[in-house]
């Protein structure tokens, strides 16, 4: 690697010696960083990469497996590895319209800065889709658009909760924000928050709009 990255791995090496795994695994890219004194902007990753070897590495001592890393698109910014597609959705779902909300969304373009032209390129075209779905989409009234919700709740939501003794109810819309209340076995799932997204707003979405954002109360 460049001088950056050989840099970063022994400066991480160092930093390591005496540790335990699991003081270890507190390091952060920024903690590299420090411990260098500086890095230029342009090879903040190169912190990032050591971060993500090191995660790699304690995933390694704990279970005897290799981590595979998949990741969902190309690359977009290295010094936070996150892809086109994640760019994409954050910005669908939180409604991101600068370079700068993205950044302390997800951090994506909070390093090197190099990728700024290409995560606008993104939004650009998140916000072009959307205007060109709106023009086409017949606009539902609140009173329709709730009741599609309720409707699409449940046909296709709930006999998926309900397999494993949990439910929701529809607790209020507003615009294309639609709130939820967990009930039954859902209220203490350590993964309501996936199903909230994967299950509820997946299908509410395929079935009504892809604006629609779900959050629960």
């Amino acid at each position: 690697g460049c001088a950056s990255a050989i840099a970063s791995s022994s400066a991480l090496t160092e930093m390591l010696i005496g540790k335990t795994v699991e003081e270890a695994e507190q390091i952060t890219n920024g903690d590299i960083i420090a411990y260098l004194g500086e890095l230029p902007k342009q090879k903040v990753h190169c912190s990032v990469m050591g971060r993500e070897a090191l995660e790699a590495a304690i995933y390694n001592c704990r279970t005897g497996k290799t981590l595979d890393r998949k990741l969902d698109g190309e690359v977009v910014c290295h010094c936070f590895g996150a892809t086109d597609k994640a760019i994409e959705k954050i910005a669908r779902e939180k409604k991101l319209t600068t370079a700068q909300e993205i950044t302390e969304a997800c951090k994506a373009g909070g390093g090197c800065g190099q990728c700024i032209p290409e995560i606008e390129e993104i939004i650009s075209r998140v916000i072009g889709a959307e205007k060109a779905e709106s023009d086409e989409a017949p606009r539902l009234t609140q009173l329709q658009k709730i009741r599609l919700i309720e409707e699409t709740i449940d046909r296709q939501v709930r006999p998926i909760l309900r397999r494993d003794g949990g439910d929701l109810e529809l607790h209020d819309v507003d615009g294309d924000r639609v709130f939820v209340k967990f009930v039954g076995a859902c209220v203490a799932c350590p993964v309501s928050s996936v199903t909230l997204k994967d299950v509820v707003e997946t299908q509410l979405r395929e079935a009504i709009s892809d604006a629609l954002v779900v959050e629960a109360v």
